[in-house]
């Protein structure tokens, strides 16, 4: 088996974890900031909104049992993709949604799963989802 790699952020990533860990195919979970100009920034460095880092979990997957479709397929059900730099009381861009690709396919999957949610209908609101 060959694992793949997803990284995601969509608010607090300690409750995003919670949840991602438990999805059948997911092997291992780690949070921590990306996104940002400033190496190795700390909780502190990050909570001004100064780095430019988001609150992530990166998902080592195993891709026979879960698709990277499917990964962000729960990953827009488990937070709110419409809310810019916000989830529920989380306030600040270390809070925003935003799908971290690793290649152009996992960008390609990116976009048409943005693409797909939004024609759906499911959100009334525009998705803020950053990619990149």
């Amino acid at each position: 088996m060959t694992a793949s790699t997803a990284i995601l952020a969509g608010g607090c990533f300690w409750g995003v974890e919670d949840l991602f860990r438990k999805l059948p195919g997911v092997l291992n979970t780690e949070v921590g900031y990306t996104g940002g100009s400033r190496a190795d920034p700390t909780y502190k460095d990050v909570k001004t909104g100064s780095t430019g880092h988001a609150e992530a979990i990166r998902i080592e997957f195993d891709p026979a049992r879960v698709s990277y479709r499917a990964l962000l397929e729960f990953f827009f059900q488990i937070h709110d993709p419409t809310t810019l730099n916000r989830q529920g009381n989380d306030i600040g861009a270390q809070y925003r949604s935003a799908i971290f690709y690793l290649d152009r396919e996992q960008e390609e999957i990116a976009r048409a799963s943005i693409a797909d949610f939004e024609k759906s209908g499911v959100y009334e609101r525009k998705i803020v989802t950053d990619v990149f």
